[in-house]
């Protein structure tokens, strides 16, 4: 079992065998609901080598975990707390990683909604890219933050964003997002992938740019950085921030009141 207690607040183990999370403390009235399971076939357009067979099973979603306690109150605030699970290994050469997705425009403020991710267990690679205007289809930035446990990974608005795992354990994460839309994954999956295919060699991990962009920006290679004026910092879990002070949480609902703490954000991150 991985204990997942520390890093996310809540009574939480990991099983390897069964691949499920489980309550520590069923008993109380907390089941984790049932997860939807991400398999190699529905990936396949999106891989390195999309005919590669290595493993079936890539990554399992926990949608809408809480405390019995707090269900009514997330939904209340229109929230959702999610736990990914994403198994080690390589399918072609290529680290398994997430479909990836963009996130709508929240409506009349001409920002999309962003997104918070924390990891929980693991090692993560999350790659961002951010289209530009014109022409479609062109990228403006490509971003990747590599992440420890205890690290919040911010998604700003205008980024898509797909998570890799480098490493030879499991990578558990959450996040936190507003519960009003859903996650738009067409325009990767018409790419053939992100940006760029994180791959292993020899050498250690290899960057190839996907050919279904065209041109690309270079990687850029960002840290951790967090962002204290929401209160997303290194260690304290998200999911206790919100039972102390779920007012935290507005920026993930009402971005256009937090424009200017994303732009510096996203400067941050570039500043290295």
């Amino acid at each position: 079992m991985i204990d997942l207690h520390r890093q996310s607040g809540l009574p939480l183990l990991w099983d390897p065998e069964t691949k499920q999370i489980v309550f520590e403390d069923e008993a109380a009235g907390h089941s984790a609901p049932l997860p939807n399971i991400r398999r190699r076939q529905e990936m396949s357009e999106l891989l390195y080598d999309g005919q590669a067979a290595e493993i079936d099973e890539l990554y399992y979603m926990y949608r809408g975990v809480a405390l019995s306690g707090d269900v009514e109150a997330i939904r209340q605030k229109g929230l959702r707390y999610d736990i990914t699970a994403i198994v080690p290994g390589t399918i072609g050469g290529e680290y398994v990683k997430t479909a990836g997705h963009y996130h709508p425009e929240r409506a009349e403020t001409g920002l999309t909604y962003p997104e918070v991710y924390e990891v929980l267990h693991g090692r993560a690679h999350y790659l961002l890219q951010r289209p530009q205007p014109e022409p479609p289809g062109e990228l403006e930035s490509v971003i990747l933050i590599a992440a420890k446990p205890g690290d919040k990974v911010l998604i700003p608005p205008h980024f898509g964003h797909i998570t890799i795992n480098p490493g030879d354990d499991y990578l558990i994460m959450s996040n936190w997002v507003s519960r009003d839309f859903s996650s738009l994954y067409e325009p990767i999956r018409e790419a053939g992938g992100g940006a760029y295919f994180e791959l292993s060699t020899d050498e250690g991990p290899e960057f190839i740019a996907n050919p279904g962009y065209g041109e690309l920006p270079p990687l850029q290679r960002c840290p951790v950085t967090p962002v204290p004026e929401l209160n997303l910092i290194t260690g304290f879990p998200l999911y206790r921030l919100f039972q102390e002070n779920r007012e935290s949480f507005n920026f993930l609902l009402y971005p256009e009141n937090f424009a200017a703490v994303f732009e510096k954000y996203l400067q941050q991150l570039l500043d290295g």
